[in-house]
């Protein structure tokens, strides 16, 4: 992992560390800085593993298959790039004439260019997250070799991002997770179909949230981009997710099978009066009751926090960029942790 600047990372926390402090101290949790809430949430992929990969020098680990943090680059197996670059996603604030996120994505491709790092394999052992869809906006064609994580592939060009290099992660769930031990609710698969549908209508609403919770079924429809933070909402919710998508790009697909627990409608068919209700109705008890405890038994595979623990959304998302690794002689078993 390279030692960028904290401007590129922390710093947009407003984290101000010792002169020439590069990185805060993550032994006590308490003292790292928060990421911002609301919205920006949902975008906070490289956050979480940049703090990981810190950690992995200091905090004993007891599994394997998750990623270590060397000091030497020729002893990586991928390098990351620890860019905040979702809260720095090409908006020109204020009085500013010029972007200063675009000043600061200029500073990263010029730093990475200047890198033997990069110039060893063209950036193709790199790792970067722009999980935002706009993040890194005026730097993306010169960086597009990287192995990028994405929240899907809807603005991109398959030239720059696709299947065949390129990591899905799930959003950040915004809502809090169902305890694992929830009750089983009565069965009313029409009033619960009512209450999900209708909820989806109304944006921004803690009513939102809480009829997740209490729904059998809730609607994802893909918006502006081919996925939607209201799946991994849904996952959390322990709530059978009704996706909506033609071009939807499932997350750890190679490890989970989606029509276990979730339902999917083509487009066409979910504008055809009736069918959503009629579809819902048809589920029989026992299906959803399958569904649901197959939610409980894969909620963990969305969670992001710190510290990591095994099988969660960051030690998923290191196994995925193993898979993937561009330099197929340096392919990490899973009895050998990933070297960043």
């Amino acid at each position: 992992m390279y030692d960028l600047s904290p401007g590129f990372h922390f710093g947009l926390l407003d984290w101000k560390g010792n002169v020439n402090q590069t990185w805060l101290n993550v032994n006590n949790p308490k003292h790292i800085p928060p990421y911002p809430g609301g919205l920006n949430l949902q975008h906070s992929v490289e956050y979480w593993l940049t703090l990981d990969l810190l950690s992995s020098n200091i905090a004993k680990k007891f599994w394997s298959c998750t990623a270590i943090r060397v000091q030497n680059s020729s002893h990586t197996d991928v390098v990351f790039v620890p860019f905040f670059s979702s809260l720095r996603h090409s908006k020109i604030h204020g009085k500013e004439k010029v972007s200063v996120n675009k000043m600061l994505q200029q500073r990263l491709v010029q730093f990475l260019m200047g890198r033997e790092e990069w110039k060893r394999y063209g950036g193709m052992d790199h790792v970067i997250v722009e999980h935002h869809p706009n993040s890194i906006l005026h730097a993306r064609r010169k960086l597009g070799s990287a192995m990028l994580v994405l929240a899907d592939f809807g603005r991109y060009p398959s030239q720059l991002a696709n299947i065949n290099k390129d990591i899905i992660a799930p959003y950040r769930h915004l809502v809090s997770t169902v305890p694992r031990a929830g009750h089983l609710k009565s069965w009313n698969i029409l009033h619960d179909a009512k209450v999900s549908l209708e909820a989806e209508l109304i944006l921004n609403s803690n009513f939102v949230y809480k009829s997740m919770a209490l729904s059998k079924f809730c609607l994802n429809v893909a918006g502006d981009t081919p996925s939607s933070n209201r799946l991994f909402d849904a996952i959390v919710s322990h709530c059978v997710p009704v996706i909506i998508s033609d071009e939807i790009e499932l997350r750890f697909e190679d490890v989970l099978d989606y029509s276990e627990f979730g339902l999917f409608v083509h487009a066409s068919d979910s504008v055809r009066k009736g069918y959503l209700l009629n579809l819902l109705r048809s589920i029989k008890p026992e299906k959803w009751t399958k569904m649901w405890a197959r939610l409980k038994d894969i909620t963990q595979h969305f969670e992001y926090q710190y510290p990591s623990q095994p099988g969660d959304a960051v030690n998923m998302i290191w196994e995925e960029v193993a898979q993937e690794k561009q330099i197929p002689e340096t392919l990490a078993s899973c009895y050998d942790p990933l070297k960043y």
